[in-house]
């Protein structure tokens, strides 16, 4: 048989394929070209956003929160002289691969426009910059409040309209509350006047019992402003000279809420607390102990730095190191960083002396004091700004007939919040563990303009980091 044509169709399936592997090959080629091309166009054309991260809503509730921009390429590190927010606020920056980040150290205000320009942003590997500009804008701003009722007890959420409340959690008898970034914990007494902790969302939904110590008291809530913890004072119920826990100081992570609360005990010191407050953006607490001690501890109450001894704790602002405190001789600027203390700035022009001190991040503080006429008490208080050079600013006066209670300010410091008692002969306090007259006021103030914006009925303001007293 001849083998001509099995020979033919050898050569024909090898040009075929020898066609095909330079038809190929052309196309392989082809593509390479195109994605040189393409790479270099990219890279011609600098780094450009693929996506954008921001939750505005968490930027006005808390510190720390952050703008991450995505581009086509990876980058070379963009440096915080390279940005600018605005309005302005304090910021950091970090890059990490394709992404840079722009983290606000502080709360952004409410209800308003922000613009984040990142220059000169430049891929890794050089070529051309590029220049990314990002905008959004934060949502008005929404306070909780408590009203207390015969009966029945009822915490309300509402902007600063005042118009718009609407309650979230009602309870028989509610002592105090306090907000995190993501929850409301709500100190009450049951009907057989036992202590509760209850945890929240922060629409009041999906209430769940906490966890105490024992049988007692619980008082001087308060919240983290990061980590979604909570701490108090507590008192066993019974309790007498020789035997029981008195005003010791406990915390919580509501990311655990089953488990027992975490006592923080500093040895050798007086386990009474008088005072506390969580240090912001740390996992340290300041404590004034019964005997007068000022201790900075971490949160188990390990490795404890002794601060000399004090009168109260005024406040320490939100993103802030700087503690206001009381010592004996008077009032004083504290760095917890490195315990070094200056006198608390004298303010221009004569407004009293302090009744209270509430500090803000940039160093200010407002600050109450009795109206004199001369040397004589006019019965008038006085709600004034002070700079960090002593320029003072007039916020309010409070009428003789009125009591101011507290002074809080909004985690962006744009607001201030007066509990106020109003006409205090006639508003008696109820028999509450944590008193309160039966008529509170809450008068928020625009601290900027010092233009007052809303009188709310109710007390105990979301913005407070402690109870009021």
């Amino acid at each position: 048989m001849s083998t001509e044509p099995a020979t033919r169709r050898a050569r024909g399936r090898r040009r075929r394929g020898r066609a095909f592997a330079s038809a190929f090959a052309i196309v392989v080629g082809v593509l390479a070209v195109i994605g040189l091309a393409g790479a270099a166009a990219t890279v011609a054309l600098g780094p450009r956003v693929t996506d954008v991260q921001v939750d505005p809503a968490a930027a006005v509730e808390a510190s720390g929160s952050r703008l991450i921009v995505t581009t086509t390429q990876s980058l070379a590190d963009v440096d915080a002289s390279q940005v600018t927010v605005t309005p302005d606020t304090p910021f950091a920056v970090d890059t990490a691969g394709r992404s840079v980040g722009v983290r606000f150290t502080l709360p952004l205000w409410d209800d308003t426009d922000y613009r984040v320009e990142i220059r000169d942003v430049q891929s890794v590997a050089g070529g051309p910059s590029a220049t990314i500009t990002e905008t959004f804008r934060t949502p008005a701003a929404h306070i909780e409040l408590l009203q207390r009722g015969d009966g029945e007890d009822t915490i309300f959420r509402t902007d600063l309209s005042g118009e718009n409340a609407e309650p979230i959690f009602t309870h028989g008898h509610i002592e105090d509350f306090r907000a995190t970034s993501t929850h409301l914990v709500i100190s009450v007494r049951t009907e057989d006047d036992q202590a509760g902790l209850i945890m929240t969302d922060l629409d009041g939904g999906n209430p769940r019992e906490l966890p105490l110590p024992g049988d007692g008291f619980a008082s001087n809530l308060q919240s983290s402003d990061r980590g979604d913890v909570v701490g108090y004072t507590f008192s066993d119920a019974d309790l007498d000279a020789d035997s029981g826990r008195e005003s010791r100081l406990y915390t919580a992570s509501l990311k655990q809420p089953d488990a027992a609360p975490q006592a923080v005990e500093v040895e050798g010191a007086d386990p009474r607390i008088a005072e506390w407050r969580f240090v912001p953006d740390t996992d340290s607490i300041l404590l004034l102990s019964f005997d007068g001690s000022l201790l900075l501890t971490g949160s188990d109450g390990a490795g404890a730095t002794a601060l000399g001894s004090a009168v109260t704790i005024e406040g320490i602002a939100r993103g802030s190191s700087e503690a206001i405190i009381e010592r004996v001789d008077g009032m004083a600027t504290l760095d917890l960083t490195d315990a070094t203390e200056e006198p608390l700035v004298e303010p221009a022009g004569d407004v009293g002396p302090a009744t209270t001190v509430t500090p803000l991040p940039d160093g200010s503080t407002i600050r109450t004091a009795a109206v004199l006429d001369g040397e004589t008490p006019t019965g008038r208080t006085s709600i004034s700004l002070v700079a960090p050079d002593g320029e003072t600013t007039l916020l309010s006066e409070v009428p003789e007939t009125d009591a101011v209670l507290q002074v809080c300010v909004s985690p962006s410091a744009r607001y201030a919040a007066v509990l106020v008692a109003p006409d205090a002969i006639s508003n008696p306090y109820d028999t509450y563990q944590l008193p309160l007259p039966e008529r509170p006021e809450t008068r928020v103030i625009d601290i900027a303009s010092g233009e007052p914006l809303v009188a709310l009925t109710g007390s105990s303001v979301s913005w407070c980091q402690v109870p009021p007293v």
